[in-house]
């Protein structure tokens, strides 16, 4: 299954999970009389836009490059991440002050108190998020998405939330009214916490940051082997989306001839390109040694 087709199978998996989920938890939530499941069905339905726009940023992704965008166009996942990061933002800045809002007007105190039906579905929402967080992460490694490793995120901080809606729920029920509005609160924090993560890894790989170290110390490694380098004199890394570009400076011995230099040349960029997946293109420059 090549890497388009597979990001779309799980997309479409994550749609209809969250769309069952989101109806499920709202319904649970109005016969409950629970906020926060309310609240955190409302998340569940947002996640549903943000896989769409998974679906869209891998298409763009995937484009061939062409005369305007002769790199490719890559980072268009990124830009499909930091979305995702936004609309998770705004999602957990609602939620929160929802939150807020209860425990200011004091409308928690007459509020009812959830009934048993939220708690069972907030333990099912847990389950079941969860699992899509490890499934579509899996995906997301596969195919070096990061738009789909954001939706994992999305999942995990559905998930999440429903451990906060679990406890403020249970709280509620034990006699402390305000722990539903509470749970709210913990929400908005757990799910800007993870919009945060999102939007800093999509913005480090749209500046060009270096690829991690290891990452690094395998295609030096990978390019001194070569037979014919003599050292690795230089190397740079950028990402670009999920992609590498390598810049290298190889010496090789003074006295050979152009054309034995730049088949050495030629031998680390086929290398560097071949062993490591992430990497778009290599470019080698040849010091005399």
């Amino acid at each position: 299954m090549d890497r388009q087709n597979e990001a779309m199978r799980v997309s479409w998996i994550s749609i209809a999970v969250n769309l069952l989920l989101a109806v499920g938890k709202l319904l649970a939530g109005l016969f409950a009389a629970s906020g926060a499941m309310i609240s955190d069905a409302i998340h569940s339905a947002s996640d549903v836009f943000s896989t769409i726009v998974v679906m869209i940023g891998v298409k763009l992704a995937d484009k061939e490059q062409d005369r305007e965008h002769p790199y490719g166009h890559e980072r268009m996942e990124c830009a499909a991440a930091g979305l995702l990061a936004a609309a998770l933002a705004v999602a957990g800045f609602e939620i929160g002050l929802g939150g807020v809002r209860s425990l200011i007007t004091g409308a928690y105190r007459t509020a009812a108190v959830p009934g048993v039906l939220a708690l069972v579905a907030a333990a099912v929402s847990i389950a079941v998020k969860e699992a899509m967080f490890w499934v579509t992460r899996r995906a997301a490694r596969r195919t070096r998405s990061d738009a789909l490793m954001a939706d994992a995120w999305h999942h995990r901080s559905d998930a999440l939330s429903s451990v906060g809606a679990l406890a403020g729920i249970g709280a509620a029920r034990l006699g402390w009214p305000a722990g539903d509005a509470v749970a709210s609160l913990i929400i908005c924090c757990m799910i800007l916490w993870a919009a945060w993560e999102i939007y800093r890894d999509s913005l480090d790989k749209m500046v060009d940051h270096s690829a991690d170290e290891s990452t690094q110390q395998q295609i030096r490694q990978a390019a001194a082997a070569v037979p014919g380098v003599v050292r690795v004199d230089d190397m740079k890394t950028r990402m670009f989306g999920s992609r590498i570009y390598v810049d290298i400076e190889i010496a090789a011995d003074s006295t050979l001839l152009l054309s034995e230099a730049h088949a050495i040349a030629e031998e680390v960029h086929r290398t560097v390109e071949a062993d490591f997946d992430a990497v778009k293109h290599c470019m080698v420059h040849v010091n005399p040694a």
